[in-house]
């Protein structure tokens, strides 16, 4: 099997981080970021994902009244503690930049803390856009996976 190179993101050095206590476990957060998209992201019925190193995945957000899509491949796996993918997105989000999302899952009390990488952004507007709607979108899982599991 051939591995795909890693997206060059020297050109784009514009990136973010934001760090969240997460109530749910970390196979909980593992899943939905590996096959559940739709669970707390994607609209129901646009997902096509494998959790797999090299697949390629689709989903789409539906936001006031327009459809967003999403592209990418996950680039590094390690079940329960880290999810590396790539991210692109439209005019609205990267620009048609494949940027690189890292996800890592570390136990912290009853839940765990995730910290989240969203790196490669063409420049400082676009980063700082997802530096804004990062901690709600992690808000929102959390909350997602907490009210399924109840």
């Amino acid at each position: 099997m051939t591995t795909i190179p890693r997206p060059d993101l020297a050109a784009r050095p514009h990136q973010l981080s934001v760090e969240r206590d997460m109530a749910a476990s970390s196979a909980a957060l593992y899943e939905a970021w590996t096959e559940r998209f739709d669970a707390w992201f994607a609209a129901p019925g646009t997902v096509l994902m494998r959790g797999e190193v090299d697949e390629a995945f689709f989903f789409e957000v539906h936001f006031g009244g327009e459809r967003y899509p999403h592209y990418g491949r996950f680039l590094a796996l390690d079940p329960g503690r880290y999810v590396e993918l790539t991210w692109v997105t439209g005019a609205g989000g990267t620009k048609g930049a494949e940027t690189v999302v890292s996800v890592e899952l570390m136990p912290h009390g009853a839940g765990t803390r995730l910290r989240l990488t969203h790196a490669g952004f063409p420049d400082e507007e676009t980063a700082k856009q997802h530096a804004d709607a990062w901690p709600e979108v992690l808000a929102q899982l959390d909350k997602r996976l907490m009210g399924a599991a109840h």
